[in-house]
């Protein structure tokens, strides 16, 4: 029996997999999901709840080894992506002492900490290598789509390996890889510039006022138990404080503004953001139809993976979809990296792939 533990090491969302193994088969696995804001708590903290998620996933059974793929670099909470990997590092060595630990690189391949350390920009946001090569393991031509609570990532995979272009954020951003816009963190006023109101369209204010969380539960598309991060002005989540920040977007509140009015607005947005996804996609679907023979279906993963990784797909117009907690489960399908570098650590440990 192989336990292993992955970590993904986000800016604002930790997510973290338990999984056992045997004989190369996957025999029970758990993810959770703890909303972190790095950038707001102390970096001290993070020890804190790495020793917290350690604790609530693992049981009586001793780790055979510990998988980390690190975002959380490009928080503000650091001056350089290479100090905010230094730190994280640190503090996971702190917290798993001895136990055998590996990073993942932009090329799906596990580092050594001390490697990791010595080429800290390989391992700099390289979450979507692991889903990309956990996907690739099921299915040899698709594009996945992954809808995080703050950005999309859309990583190809031609003929069964991760064809990727972009090994850089910057590069991705370039690409139509990265998509900055999310289910919960994007803030309305990066998602459109004007909104219809009353048949004319207003411009929108600059201030952070509103976002997606807000956009996404006033059309029911998730719950307030969904809405796990803060909101813009520090109030609660329900749908009338949500209509309230929306209004405030075009400097109005909802004495001056409808409910039906507002619902229109936020209409207006959640479309305008599935066509930012659904621009990513074409981009990299255009680039990489001339190597696959075969018709391209979209996977989708992520928290965002129905309302808006599906829709953007169907924009686009793909026609097969498939939600990757057909495979997974839910839990799994939001955590999709964390399951994927615990699967790869447990691969590298049973000494070949392990097949779920």
């Amino acid at each position: 029996m192989v336990k292993v533990l992955g970590l993904d090491i986000g800016g604002a969302n930790i997510k973290a997999t338990s999984l056992k193994t045997q004989d190369a088969f996957l025999k029970e696995h758990k993810t959770i999901i703890k909303y972190f804001p790095i950038w707001k708590n102390e970096k001290t903290q993070l020890e804190k709840i790495l020793t917290k998620l350690k604790k609530d996933l693992n049981d009586s059974a001793e780790l055979n080894g510990v998988g980390v793929t690190i975002t959380a670099e490009l928080s503000d909470s650091y001056f350089t992506k290479k100090e905010g990997i230094y730190h994280v590092l640190d503090s996971v060595k702190k917290v798993f002492g001895d136990i055998p630990t590996f990073v993942l690189d932009v090329e799906a391949k596990l580092l050594t900490v001390k490697d990791a350390l010595e080429a800290p920009l390989k391992i700099a946001s390289a979450n979507w290598a692991a889903t990309g090569w956990m996907v690739s393991q099921l299915i040899k031509n698709c594009i996945i789509v992954d809808v995080g609570s703050t950005t999309t990532s859309i990583i190809p995979i031609i003929n069964g390996k991760t064809g990727a272009e972009g090994k850089t954020d910057l590069e991705k951003l370039q690409n139509g890889e990265l998509v900055y816009s999310g289910s919960l963190r994007t803030n309305v006023a990066t998602i459109v510039d004007s909104i219809p109101v009353r048949g004319s369209m207003a411009c929108v204010s600059s201030e952070l006022f509103a976002q997606s969380g807000d956009i996404h539960l006033i059309l029911d598309n998730i719950g307030e138990e969904d809405y796990i991060v803060e909101t813009c002005d520090g109030r609660g989540k329900n749908k009338r404080e949500c209509l309230a920040r929306l209004a405030r977007v075009v400097c109005a509140d909802i004495d001056m503004l409808t409910e039906n009015e507002i619902s229109d607005m936020a209409k207006f947005v959640y479309n305008k953001q599935v066509e930012q996804i659904a621009k990513g996609l074409k981009q990299v679907s255009e680039r990489i139809k001339p190597l696959i023979q075969e018709k391209i279906n979209v996977v989708v993963t992520g928290f965002g993976r129905n309302f808006l990784g599906k829709k953007a797909a169907k924009k686009a117009g793909f026609k097969r979809v498939i939600d990757m907690k057909v495979y997974l489960g839910v839990e799994a399908a939001i955590g999709s990296p964390s399951v994927g570098v615990a699967l790869l650590v447990a691969s590298f440990l049973e000494e070949k792939n392990v097949k779920w």
